[in-house]
C-alpha cells in the first residue's frame, strides 16, 4: 500500500522516535525533502488548536501576529511540496481573522502594531502570488492584502520625521514613539508586491516613497547597507537601536527584489539587492559558523531568543529563496546558503518526545540544543520547503495578474469603519512582533555585549 505524503511523514516521525534519529534530509532527493518538511509541519501544527471546538481559528496562544506568519509558511509549504494537508485549516484561519477585509479584527485591534497587521497582509499576498485556492463568496487573497495596504497608508505619519509608520498604532501603547524597520520594511515589501502583481502605479509610488524615506533614517543606511531595528520620534529619527535581526534585512531585500523585477532590472534596485545581500550574508552567515549556515546572531549564541525571534530565520529563508526567482542573478549566491542551512537545521531536529522537534540553533550543532517551540519548527519548515526550489523549473516565479495569477483585485478593499480603539486593554508583549525586544535587552543589561558580538568590538 502506498501511503500519502502526510501519513508517510507521521510514520517517519514514529520511526525516528524509536531510533532516536534527527529528521533525515537529502537535498538531492525530492522525496526526502518533502518528508522532512512534512515532519516539521506536523510538529509545528501540534501546537495549534484554533481548528478545535471552542477555540479561535487563526489564533495562537499568547500571540496574534504569529498566526499570519504560520499560515504564510504553510502556503509556501503547499506551493513547494504540493501537500494539501493543511490547506483547509489555513483557509479557515486566514478568513476568520480577516476583520473588515483588512486583518485588523476588532477583538485584537486595541493592542496591535503595524508590524503585527502587515504579516497577515504578506501572508495574503503570498496566497495571491502562488494561486492558493480561494473560497467562493469570500474576499480574494489579493483584496485582503490590498485591505492591509489601504489601512496602513493613512497611518503614514508626517507629523514627525517627515514620514514613516510608527511601530504602534495607538498613543496609549508602549512604543508609540518608535518607528521601526519591520513595520516600514513590511509595508514597503507589501507595496512592491502589490505593484508588481497589479501594475497599479499607486502601489509602485508608495514602495518608492517608503524606501526613500527609510533611507533618510538609520532604519536603512544605504552608505554601509545596515538596517537599524528602531529609531524614535523623540530624537527626530536620528537615533538608532542597532540590534541586528534577519527579518529586517529580509523584508527590505525582498521588496527590493520585487521592485527589481517590476522595473526590469533598474540599477537602483540592483544596487539595493547587492548591498543588502552582501550585508545579510556577512552578518547572518558568519564565517565562524562556516559561512553558509544562517544564524540569528543577536540571540542564538547565548540561547537568549524569545519565541518571536525564533521565527525570523524562516522569513529570511523564504524571502531569499523567492528573491532568486525574481532576481535570478542572485541564485548562485543564495541557494548554496539555503541548502547548507537546511542540512544543518535537520541535524538540529532531534528533540522532544518525537525525537524530531527542532531546536533554534542551526550552526555548529549535530544534535538537539535542548530548545523546542512552534517557532523553531516553523523556521525549519521554511528552510526545508525552500530547498525544493532546486527541483523546480527556474522560471517558476510568483505570479502576477498578467502571468496567470487568478486572485482578483479590489483597490478599495479594507476598513470603512471609524478606526478608533475601544477601551484600551492591557498591552501584552506576546501579541507583538519585532522591536519590543529592544526594551528587553536593555532591561537585561547586555546590549553592550550584543553590540560587540554584532560589530566585532
Amino acid at each position: 500500500m502506498i501511503l500519502p505524503d502526510w501519513l508517510y511523514a507521521i510514520s517517519l516521525t514514529v520511526l525516528f522516535a524509536a531510533r532516536g534519529d534527527a529528521i533525515q534530509l537529502d537535498i538531492n532527493d525530492e522525496k526526502s525533502i518533502k518528508n522532512a518538511a512534512a515532519t516539521a509541519a506536523f510538529n509545528m501544527m501540534s501546537y495549534y488548536h484554533g481548528n478545535e471546538s471552542g477555540q479561535v481559528p487563526g489564533k495562537l496562544d499568547q500571540t496574534w501576529w504569529e498566526g499570519g506568519a504560520m499560515f504564510m509558511t504553510l502556503i509556501q509549504y503547499w506551493f513547494w511540496t504540493g501537500d494539501t494537508s493543511y490547506n483547509e485549516v489555513t483557509t479557515q484561519g486566514m478568513l476568520w481573522q480577516k476583520g473588515h477585509n483588512d486583518y485588523f479584527p476588532a477583538n485584537y485591534s486595541n493592542y496591535l502594531g503595524n508590524d503585527d497587521q502587515v504579516f497577515w497582509g504578506l501572508a495574503a499576498m503570498t496566497a495571491a502570488e502562488l494561486n492558493f485556492p480561494e473560497q467562493d463568496q469570500e474576499p480574494s487573497w489579493l483584496s485582503l492584502a490590498q485591505g492591509v495596504f489601504n489601512t496602513q497608508v493613512p497611518r503614514w505619519d508626517t507629523s514627525s520625521c517627515d514620514g514613516g509608520l510608527r511601530w504602534q498604532i495607538w498613543p496609549y501603547q508602549a512604543g508609540y514613539n518608535t518607528k521601526n524597520a519591520i513595520s516600514n520594511g513590511g509595508l514597503f515589501q507589501l507595496a512592491a508586491r502589490l505593484g508588481r502583481y497589479t501594475k497599479n502605479q499607486t502601489y509602485i509610488d508608495w514602495a518608492e516613497k517608503i524606501w526613500d524615506w527609510s533611507a533618510t533614517t538609520p532604519l536603512l543606511k544605504t552608505a554601509e547597507w545596515n538596517i537599524a531595528d528602531t529609531t524614535t520620534t523623540d530624537a527626530k529619527c536620528k537615533n538608532h537601536g542597532d540590534i541586528q535581526w534577519t527579518y529586517n534585512y529580509g523584508t527590505y531585500l525582498s521588496g527590493a527584489a520585487y521592485m527589481y523585477n517590476l522595473t526590469n532590472g533598474d540599477e537602483k534596485w540592483k544596487t539595493a539587492i547587492d548591498g543588502l545581500l552582501g550585508t545579510t550574508i556577512a552578518k547572518f552567515f558568519p564565517d565562524e559558523f562556516g559561512g553558509n549556515v544562517m544564524s540569528e546572531i543577536s540571540c542564538e549564541p547565548n540561547m537568549m531568543c524569545d519565541r518571536n525571534q525564533d521565527c525570523f530565520k524562516g522569513f529570511l529563508s523564504s524571502w531569499l529563496t523567492f528573491a532568486t526567482t525574481i532576481a535570478p542573478y542572485t541564485r548562485d549566491i543564495i541557494l548554496p546558503k539555503i541548502l547548507a542551512s537546511a542540512q544543518a537545521a535537520a541535524k538540529q531536529c532531534s528533540g522532544g518526545d518525537s525525537k524530531t522537534a527542532c531546536g533554534r540553533r542551526w550552526h555548529q550543532q549535530d544534535q538537539w540544543d535542548g530548545s523546542k517551540s512552534l517557532e523553531s519548527d516553523m523556521s525549519a519548515l521554511s528552510v526545508f520547503s525552500s530547498t525544493m526550489i532546486t527541483h523546480k523549473d527556474k522560471d517558476q516565479t510568483p505570479l502576477t495578474a498578467e502571468t496567470g495569477g487568478t486572485s482578483k483585485s479590489n483597490p478599495n478593499a479594507g476598513s470603512k469603519h471609524d478606526e478608533r480603539p475601544n477601551e484600551p486593554k492591557p498591552v501584552t508583549t506576546g501579541d507583538r512582533a519585532g522591536a519590543w525586544i529592544v526594551t528587553f535587552f536593555f532591561a537585561c543589561g547586555w546590549v553592550a555585549s550584543v553590540s560587540w558580538m554584532v560589530y566585532g568590538g
